[in-house]
């Protein structure tokens, strides 16, 4: 256990959960820290990574077993050791979801709308494409057309060729109008998508993480191991809420939005912690090869820049 009450209260936060998230905070761990050194790490590695926060090794075995059978994850035998890295779809996956998450700033917002017309699929089709396009922004306008004010014409392909729809959907990109926000919009996109639940999530994380960000930025000489438990629960938490959200332009969210709050806070904690997480990573793993390469140039651009 750490000696930060801040990181405890945290560890155990997480255990409370049930079932233990293993598995989803496995892949926080691969997005965040394992990728940006080249992917793959030894899995006794992943077991001392992961021992400080009270996983264990028999947990994190069948985690990693199930992340394969599911896809996210390969395996590459060396020797006795097996190294494991993301998959080609894992690392789609993870780039769709981790790079908004990192991002500094949203760019500002011209007043088009993509839309996504559901009604040549099945009810149960329709459904699922929801839920999938869900995950990058979009929110129902009516059952049978979803709309998202931000979205990336690749990723929303992608995952309609990855569900085989792609010949049954209709996009659409409207164009800008004047004005760009009227009182309508507004009431559609509280309608659309849960702005008031997503703002108390918001505010919940705030709770959990200010008193650790109180404590770290008090700490003379930051503890590397209690800097990387910190920095995966961060994200694992941050990542969350940041995938309900759909990153609705500012001209659509309350004039006190938590959101901006909470990313200010992450931001902060993470460039805090960052390099003595790092010593802790490189410390600490290896890959079948020998230690863990250097982080990639893309890793110092998070959230503006890192030290």
């Amino acid at each position: 256990m750490s000696l930060l009450p801040s990181l405890n209260q945290l560890i155990v936060r997480f255990h409370e959960q049930v079932p233990t998230r293993a598995s989803s905070l496995i892949i926080t761990l691969y997005g965040d820290a394992i990728e940006p050194h080249g992917g793959t790490v030894w899995l006794g590695s992943l077991i001392k990574l992961l021992e400080p926060i009270g996983i264990n090794e028999r947990l994190i075995r069948t985690s990693i077993f199930r992340l394969t059978k599911e896809g996210w994850l390969t395996a590459e035998k060396v020797g006795r050791r097996s190294d494991y890295g993301l998959t080609t779809t894992g690392r789609r996956r993870f780039d769709q979801a981790f790079k908004r998450v990192y991002s500094a700033t949203l760019p500002d917002w011209e007043g088009s709308w993509c839309l996504v017309i559901l009604s040549q699929l099945s009810p149960s089709k329709r459904k699922d494409v929801r839920e999938a396009l869900a995950w990058q922004g979009f929110g129902a306008i009516t059952p049978g057309v979803l709309a998202c004010p931000r979205s990336d014409p690749a990723d929303i392909l992608a995952t309609l060729v990855e569900m085989g729809v792609q010949d049954h959907t209709i996009v659409f990109e409207t164009t800008r109008q004047n004005p760009l926000v009227s009182n309508a919009l507004r009431d559609q996109a509280r309608e659309s998508w849960d702005i008031a639940g997503l703002a108390e999530h918001y505010r919940e994380f705030i709770q959990q993480f200010r008193p650790l960000w109180q404590a770290m930025r008090a700490q003379k000489n930051l503890d590397p191991c209690d800097c990387f438990i910190a920095r995966i629960l961060l994200i694992h938490e941050y990542r969350k809420l940041v995938l309900r959200d759909p990153h609705l332009p500012e001209e659509l969210l309350p004039a006190d939005w938590e959101g901006r709050a909470a990313r200010q806070l992450c931001c902060n904690l993470y460039r805090l912690i960052n390099a003595s997480a790092e010593q802790w990573l490189v410390h600490t793993t290896e890959t079948a090869d020998g230690p863990l390469p250097t982080a990639s140039e893309v890793f110092y651009k998070r959230f503006g820049g890192l030290v």
